[in-house]
């Protein structure tokens, strides 16, 4: 088997692909190199476009090492033959963790303060935040890491509701509310959990954001295209929002207009960064390989 491994993994779970098949590791010419190759390996970087594998007649397996597959055009694998595949458990509890530690970090003002100290500033009476417990988790799309968060920010005395384009509620712990405008307004901490499609793409705007309460604190850990960045600037700006947390954006690195704000929180598309995520999700490349095989 020719492996091709377009972006960066971990050093043990590239050793161990080796022992499955011949491995091209980030080569410069990814499309030449998948003149010949079996299994093409991406994360969320490259972008699995019509023209990238439209030279080869060997490709017959594309892994997205992690969870959305929306970087890939589905339709141009599966018009080649190609199958495509991912690792969707993998790094659910990575991200939901991450999102539970922004949470609280933008809900207490930790980030503000971490700032305001390191400029010799001792702001105390204006670092009032607020906790938790008692709060309405809104998450919006309701899968495998929506459902554990919801789980775990339940364990912590939250209130959660959920919606879905495609509503997957299986458990006594979300309450699905099928009204969005309702969802909305409810909702004192919004999650964002879904891909980034037609139906998606852009629904946290203007409109969708004055429905929000003026206290609201999203937070973004899916697709960067799903937000409106002008409108979420605005709003975190004049005071519409809390604030909001951003691990993902439309273009990465970012370098927006939204840095200017002190009450939106920033992380470098860290969701699935934890050792264990890494591991799993080497797992589970590993298997579907040796299952291809």
């Amino acid at each position: 088997m020719l492996i091709v491994i377009a972006d960066n993994m971990e050093e043990s779970v590239v050793l161990a692909i080796q022992e499955i098949g011949q491995v091209k590791y980030k080569p410069e010419d990814l499309k030449q190199a998948l003149g010949d190759a079996d299994a093409l390996i991406v994360r969320s970087a490259t972008k699995v476009t019509k023209d990238l594998i439209e030279n080869t007649e060997t490709l017959k397996l594309v892994i997205r090492a992690g969870v959305g597959i929306d970087n890939i055009d589905k339709d141009a694998c599966k018009e080649k033959g190609i199958e495509v595949r991912n690792t969707p458990g993998a790094s659910a509890n990575a991200v939901a963790e991450l999102v539970l530690g922004v949470m609280i970090s933008g809900l207490r003002n930790v980030q503000k303060a971490q700032w305001q100290m390191k400029n010799g500033k001792w702001d105390k009476k204006h670092l009032t935040g607020y906790e938790i417990s008692g709060k309405t988790l809104g998450i919006i799309g309701y899968g495998r890491i929506g459902s554990m968060l919801a789980k775990k920010a339940h364990g912590l005395g939250m209130k959660i509701i959920a919606f879905s384009p495609h509503p997957r509620i299986s458990d006594e712990i979300g309450e699905y509310v099928e009204d969005f405008d309702q969802f909305l307004q409810r909702a004192d901490v919004i999650s964002l959990h879904v891909p980034a499609l037609p139906n998606t793409i852009g629904m946290i705007n203007k409109e969708s954001i004055a429905k929000m309460k003026d206290t609201a604190y999203i937070i973004n850990t899916s697709r960067g295209e799903i937000i409106d960045e002008g409108a979420l600037y605005e709003a975190c700006k004049n005071g519409k929002l809390l604030g909001a947390a951003l691990d993902v954006y439309p273009n990465e690195p970012y370098s927006g207009k939204l840095l200017e704000l002190d009450n939106v929180s920033f992380t470098p598309h860290i969701g699935a960064a934890t050792k264990e995520a890494q591991n799993r999700i080497g797992e589970e490349v590993i298997a579907i390989l040796k299952e291809k095989n």
